[in-house]
């Protein structure tokens, strides 16, 4: 793997990571209302039992997914998925969907239920959560250069352990750290939306693949790999995240004059 390769990998790995934090701060708070009404040792385990079943679940949809990679159906699946759960987070946030949603999400959490109905309850939100997660991973890594490494099922192996890497990665960031991202995101909503332009963003160069895949042909075969276009794509999404660094700066001193 040369230094340009490793480079893209490394970054795409970090946008990644990036942004299961972001997802998993959501998904965290949801579970955290599942398991609130429990004593706290049995609050634990039930996180545990869920953090279990959502890591083998993650594994097995990450295999299967892998199978279907390189069909072009999935890819512009992918793609519209990415600009959907863009549009529609963007858009729940400007229009207060997401405090509807919290609401809710609270409405729920106050029917008290048995530890192992809980427990049942937290594995089937941590399926839904790891579908979502490996389409946006599945999605990312696809554009990715092919190591030539090996194959698993019909993915390139570099692209399956990124995409590995982040799912696992933002299981772990969904179970200890995400009570951070909740405070992070409160204090600096900006990382928000600048998080969920690059999903867009993603989504775009996403349906650009499809669109040249031979099968498709509206665009050049070989266009997804031209410098313009590479050099498009990474100078728009380093420009969405450092402005999304720089409005959250703002509003940060902005808080802490006022």
């Amino acid at each position: 793997m040369d230094a340009a390769m490793l480079l893209e990998y490394g970054w795409v790995l970090i946008v990644l990571v990036g942004l299961e934090g972001i997802l998993a701060a959501d998904n965290a708070v949801v579970l955290a209302v599942m398991v609130k009404h429990l004593p706290p040792e049995e609050q634990k385990r039930a996180l545990f039992y869920g953090l279990l079943g959502a890591f083998v679940f993650r594994f097995l949809s990450l295999f299967l997914i892998s199978l279907l990679a390189d069909v072009w159906q999935v890819q512009a699946l992918g793609a519209l998925y990415l600009l959907y759960i863009a549009i529609h987070n963007l858009y729940g946030k400007y229009k207060g969907k997401k405090d509807i949603d919290a609401n809710e999400n609270l409405k729920k959490g106050k029917k008290q239920s048995s530890f192992w109905v809980t427990v049942l309850k937290v594995e089937l939100a941590d399926i839904a959560f790891a579908i979502d997660s490996m389409l946006a991973a599945v999605a990312l890594a696809v554009t990715l250069t092919p190591t030539g490494w090996f194959t698993i099922g019909g993915i390139d192996g570099g692209q399956f352990i990124v995409m590995f890497l982040g799912g696992l990665i933002g299981l772990i960031i969904m179970r200890f750290a995400a009570t951070w991202f909740v405070k992070l995101l409160h204090t600096r909503p900006s990382l928000e939306t600048a998080a969920f332009l690059i999903v867009g963003w993603v989504g775009v160069k996403l349906a650009v693949f499809t669109l040249a895949h031979p099968d498709v042909g509206i665009l050049d075969e070989h266009f997804p790999e031209s410098t313009p276009w590479k050099l498009t794509f990474w100078i728009i999404l380093v420009g969405i995240a450092a402005g999304g660094y720089f409005f959250s700066n703002k509003e940060a001193q902005a808080a802490t004059r006022t």
